[in-house]
């Protein structure tokens, strides 16, 4: 699939995901998928780091995923997708199918806590858009994870949801080995690279 037939496909799974957000009333049943244009953001970066291990937590119905994969397909790289409901990853694993970009995705139904104390690997680029409350608890295990140099980590609703990440946000910017910055993209994107 050449990226112009990608940008047509995923524009139409997107307005379907928002259709479907706009008719929840209960925020859980919403799939809450990244914003389009941090999505595309994200898709940039990965071609222009070269970046080949990719990690994401929180895959919901996997539009972010996709971008993702979309990106890893052309650095010859891959993605690792971490969620928690199985039926999400259900409907992530039919997308991936249905956009011929399933070889270059490792879904994982698992908690992501658990997951990333048990990590070895390394990862070029991490994304983070998963339940917010989580992601200082996370934060030893990114630190270690995250690839030395250059590794990047994105985390997403920085600015939308600032209240519920600004602890984590703080806790990163004391860090000496990391160095970051918000960007007013989508819902607010916080991006941070390891420079030790």
């Amino acid at each position: 699939m050449n990226h112009d037939v990608f940008i047509q496909k995923i524009e139409k799974i997107y307005q379907e995901f928002k259709q479907h957000d706009a008719s929840q009333s209960d925020r859980i049943a919403r799939y809450r998928n990244i914003e389009s244009e941090s999505a595309e953001l994200l898709n940039i970066l990965i071609r222009a780091k070269q970046a080949k291990n990719i990690l994401e937590i929180g895959t919901s119905t996997g539009y972010s995923t996709l971008w993702l994969a979309n990106a890893t397909k052309a650095t010859g790289g891959h993605v690792t997708t971490l969620e928690i409901d199985e039926a999400r990853t259900n409907i992530a694993k039919a997308n991936a199918f249905s956009f011929e970009l399933n070889e270059w995705i490792d879904f994982k139904v698992t908690d992501a806590k658990a997951y990333l104390n048990e990590c070895a690997d390394e990862f070029d680029f991490i994304l983070v858009d998963a339940e917010r409350d989580a992601y200082c608890d996370y934060w030893l295990d990114l630190q270690r994870l995250l690839k030395a140099n250059g590794g990047l980590m994105i985390v997403d609703n920085v600015i939308s949801h600032a209240h519920e990440v600004e602890k984590f946000i703080e806790v990163v910017k004391q860090h000496p080995s990391f160095i970051s910055t918000t960007l007013a993209v989508g819902a607010g994107l916080f991006i941070v690279t390891k420079i030790a």
